[in-house]
């Protein structure tokens, strides 16, 4: 490539500084290596001055969203609380770049934009695990994915943190070849790079200390019917073993029971949707797997000490 290579970011308030200097610096590290200058960038907010990010500091930019340089790749990045940040001139400025046919993505919380202004409908994205549960709700016609970035759909997505880098190094690679990937890499410290079928939170195993497989099974069976629960003994004959052994496992490795991991998973999901969403009680219990929002909201007081009303409103 005899010109450099384009970027534009536009940064909402709150953004993730962690995913921004992981977009920015693998960028800045490849024109240091390769001696010339590969890639150039530039950053807009909402006021065009200045934007703040989740840690308080402050980034000044060179310009709103009004006016955008012509560029060959356009990235949103958001960080918490993206909703409240989701502003009209912002979807239109993302509107009129997809008009002119800028390749546009998103980074951390950023498909949350993307997806509120219509971008990712019948497509794969990835999202912070943390929006998880939301995104799903608010946007079922997104094929969300756990992996730590999508590269191979029309609009670009990675998780947020480290991710971004994984991303950065995965298009830096396209561009120019894997030696300068691998370089860029090294001068990073970075020795573990993911490829875009990685999962974004480590997994089962590494996080408790497990290897058993029928455990890490029983788990993943949980995790993908929340919303319609089953019973430990339809589980355990999934896995090919007795109710009896599966109940041991949970027992030895997290000190518990098949049926209060289960109850402990589907709270914590609700009291996401709670604070997350603005979807009805009714709405969360149901896609908690809880049919009667009465018991949903006596299981959730006996759980947080707290109801689902008074959670959302921030009571104590």
């Amino acid at each position: 490539m005899s010109q450099p290579q384009k970027f534009v970011f536009f940064l909402t308030d709150e953004f993730s500084h962690l995913a921004f200097s992981c977009a920015v610096e693998p960028l800045r590290i490849a024109n240091l290596i390769s001696g010339k200058a590969l890639y150039e960038w530039s950053l807009r907010s909402e006021d065009g001055v200045s934007v703040t990010s989740s840690n308080g500091s402050e980034t000044l930019v060179d310009g709103d969203f009004s006016v955008v340089p012509k560029c060959h790749r356009l990235l949103v990045l958001s960080g918490i609380n993206m909703r409240n940040h989701v502003s009209r001139p912002l979807l239109a400025a993302l509107r009129r770049e997809r008009a002119k046919g800028t390749e546009i993505g998103a980074l951390c919380s950023g498909a949350w934009i993307l997806a509120e202004a219509g971008f990712l409908d019948g497509m794969k994205a990835a999202i912070h695990w943390e929006y998880h549960d939301s995104f799903m709700e608010e946007f079922p016609d997104v094929n969300l994915v756990r992996s730590v970035f999508v590269a191979d759909e029309k609009y670009i997505t990675a998780s947020g943190g480290t991710a971004t880098a994984d991303l950065m190094l995965h298009l830096i690679e396209a561009d120019h070849g894997e030696d300068l990937a691998l370089d860029v890499a090294d001068q990073m410290v970075y020795v573990a790079v993911r490829n875009a079928t990685a999962e974004q939170r480590v997994s089962l195993q590494s996080r408790n200390g497990m290897r058993n497989k029928h455990l890490v099974g029983a788990i993943r069976v949980m995790r993908d019917h929340i919303d319609e629960p089953v019973s430990p003994s339809v589980i355990a004959t999934q896995l090919g073993i007795s109710t009896r052994q599966l109940e041991r496992l949970f027992g030895k490795y997290l000190n518990s029971t098949p049926k209060k991991y289960y109850v402990e998973m589907r709270m914590d999901r609700a009291r996401t949707l709670l604070l997350q969403t603005e979807d009805s009680i009714t709405d969360i219990a149901l896609a908690c797997g809880y049919e009667s929002p009465g018991h949903f909201s006596k299981v959730y007081r006996a759980h947080f000490g707290v109801s689902p009303h008074a959670q959302r409103n921030k009571i104590d």
